[in-house]
């Protein structure tokens, strides 16, 4: 597709311009880029560090509508990409840097040194999984490690669960699956809960029924098995006073290991909106996107006209592949009805 500009600007023709660039190349990105390439507005993907994002990671997705007998998160970022590139999208391997919304059209300043520009921007970088760094972790991603209960837990049916975290979402986690564990042990590196009342008085339920153990002032150090087989046991270090990991030299620390079949890591998630610090959008103290999302219409408008955001990086609750998909919908629908004041078309 032949690169546009606007009459209005005085960009150097060196400069590629679009109507729409999306930052993301995940479910929020690819379903703006299929809506908005059917709705002619020459969209263009940038695909970031993590093409596919989160998704990407997971080995069956059993709860996207239209897949009864599950499909492969890569399967269904490609299906999408194909779908996006068959109405005229483009997507395009490259890492955002910059932002200047200053002047319109917006500048684009990417990792290789080059720039873009463009009229109305979506942001649907989405956000990653904060870890904990042990050994074991990272090989066993998506063969036993999870970062996702709703997404995964039911793989493990009757098995020993184990949730790592402390806050809302471990609590939700830890409650979630025990539909299909045999045991949920809840292992938080303190000796209470930063959660909500509401969540902490749900989990001690059913502790007092016996489906879930709080293993506190406990921490993973390791994550034993392999891709093949799944894990076998997590090693865990404990010390009565809390931060197991800080007083391995002291008095009371203890090592232990525990038999489980899956690991469910619930300590918080993080947007990717570094490249948005020098703009003008609205960022929460967490560094989630805020936008418009409680009104009626233009519900992924940000403060600054022209930007839209969608899916994770605006969402720190539901971060599901469905509603984020639904959010690149609303981004889509909302930057093309931009286009059309802006052009008065």
């Amino acid at each position: 597709m032949t690169p546009k500009h606007t009459s209005s600007d005085s960009i150097s023709e060196e400069i590629e311009h679009r109507e729409i660039i999306i930052a993301g190349a995940g479910i929020a990105g690819l379903s703006a880029a299929i809506y908005s390439a059917r709705a002619k507005n020459d969209p263009l993907v940038i695909e970031g560090p993590e093409p596919g994002g989160q998704l990407t990671l997971t080995t069956e997705v059993e709860n996207y509508p239209g897949f009864p007998d599950a499909i492969t998160g890569p399967e269904l970022i490609n299906r999408m990409k194909s779908q996006a590139t068959k109405f005229g999208a483009e997507t395009r391997y490259g890492i955002i840097t910059t932002i200047d919304d200053t002047d319109r059209p917006f500048k684009i300043g990417l990792s290789d040194g080059t720039f873009l520009t463009s009229d109305a921007f979506i942001v649907a970088s989405g956000a990653y999984a904060r870890t904990l760094g042990v050994p074991g972790e990272n090989d066993l991603m998506g063969f036993g490690v999870s970062t996702c209960a709703t997404c995964d837990g039911a793989f493990f049916k009757g098995e020993d669960i184990l949730v790592v975290g402390g806050g809302d979402a471990a609590m939700e986690e830890a409650h979630f699956l025990t539909k299909f564990a045999n045991k949920v042990y809840i292992v938080h590196r303190r000796d209470s809960f930063r959660a909500e009342k509401y969540w902490i008085d749900r989990i001690m339920k059913k502790v007092d029924s016996g489906d879930i153990v709080i293993l506190w002032n406990t921490e993973v150090s390791q994550i034993n098995g392999t891709p093949a087989e799944g894990i076998s046991t997590v090693d865990l270090i404990c010390h009565p006073d809390g931060i197991p990991s800080g007083k391995k030299d002291e008095a009371g620390f203890d090592k232990s290991t525990l038999n489980v079949g899956a690991v469910f890591i619930a300590i918080g998630h993080i947007p990717n909106t570094d490249y948005l610090h020098s703009t003008s959008v609205e960022i929460d103290p967490e560094g989630y996107l805020l936008t418009n999302e409680g009104s009626s219409s233009r519900k992924t408008h940000t403060a600054v006209p022209g930007i839209f955001g969608a899916g994770d990086v605006v969402d720190s609750h539901y971060q599901q592949a469905i509603t984020a998909g639904s959010m690149g919908v609303q981004a889509a629908l909302d930057a093309g009805a931009y286009l059309d004041d802006l052009f008065d078309r």
